[in-house]
């Protein structure tokens, strides 16, 4: 087997994980995640691939308003109104106990200014309020 190429058995048990963990993070609450970092929402039915210059829109919030505001960034994300993915932490980067929690919104390419502005009016637009940061990915 070479080194840029996957065996196919492999591939199969990853794409088995990650269909768990989505189907497990379904209807997870973020509050009340206690194994994992994050949980994720994946935009359904396009099949659009983010490019190698992806970012993403971090939201910070805390612990006591993160499921409701999750709720609503899940929903828009499978829906197709934000990017190809997002995610929540489950855990404080300040450690276990700390109730500072972050949002993260994918996009598919940092470059596509206007999909970044979009994804931002989208997150407007479903009440996401206050200064919210754009980081680019850095490129492998």
């Amino acid at each position: 087997m070479s080194d840029d190429k996957l065996d196919p058995q492999k591939l199969d048990l990853i794409q088995l994980v990650q269909r768990a963990r989505m189907a497990n993070d379904e209807d997870a609450k973020p509050s009340e995640v206690n194994i994992g970092y994050w949980i994720e929402a994946k935009r359904k039915g396009d099949g659009a691939q983010p490019t190698p210059r992806t970012g993403q829109w971090v939201i910070r919030t805390n612990l006591e308003d993160i499921d409701a505001m999750w709720e609503r960034i899940k929903t828009a994300t499978e829906a197709g109104k934000l990017g190809y993915k997002s995610k929540a932490a489950s855990v404080s980067r300040m450690g276990k106990n700390a109730s500072g929690r972050m949002i993260c919104v994918r996009t598919y390419d940092a470059d596509d200014q206007a999909d970044v502005e979009r994804v931002l009016n989208a997150l407007r637009e479903i009440g996401i309020e206050g200064k919210l940061r754009y980081e680019r990915d850095v490129e492998a």
